[in-house]
């Protein structure tokens, strides 16, 4: 008897599929998680929490998705701004011959407090549109859009780990 309910119970957990539960992006219906959110940290200080949303969870470079930044500190607009542009050109994109990239980028972020969450929906061939709070601040065209994220998102992100765990990659 205690064989055959040994088996019976070996059976079910072969035959048993094992689900998590999921939920999609408000913001993009049926845009999964890709992985758990990552922190961010600099000079031993957490600076914010990402996590990247795409279609069934899988990030493709070509397709829609979702990056959302909660932040553990008060930042402000023009900072922001700054250390965006900053990483934009680490990638070797000439900022300086495109002043009104920072006027763009004021208009689509704002200053955030600890806790609050800044979040850009990216649809390739659209632009993005970006959120406070999930409330939305505006839209970038999609060049602008593209290099944008391309700070977390590119390959040759000066945070390459960040990129590895928010794309879901095993090192």
């Amino acid at each position: 008897m205690r064989k055959i309910l040994t088996i019976g119970m070996l059976v079910a957990l072969m035959t048993t599929r094992v689900t998590w539960a999921v939920e999609s992006h408000p913001l993009m219906p049926g845009a999964l998680a890709v992985a758990p959110a990552v922190e961010f940290t600099r000079f031993g200080f957490l600076i914010y929490s990402a996590q990247l949303w795409a279609p069934e969870g899988q990030y493709r470079q070509d397709s829609p998705f979702v990056l959302s930044l909660t932040y553990a500190r008060d930042i402000g607009r023009e900072r922001l701004v700054e250390a965006s542009l900053a990483e934009i050109k680490k990638l070797g994109h000439p900022v300086e011959q495109h002043p009104q990239w920072q006027e763009r980028l004021a208009d689509v972020l704002t200053d955030v407090k600890q806790g609050d969450t800044l979040t850009g929906v990216f649809m390739p061939g659209q632009g993005a549109d970006f959120f406070y709070q999930n409330n939305k601040t505006g839209k970038l065209d999609e060049p602008l859009a593209a290099l944008f994220f391309s700070i977390w998102l590119d390959v040759r992100t000066s945070e390459p780990d960040l990129r590895s765990a928010l794309i879901g990659q095993k090192k």
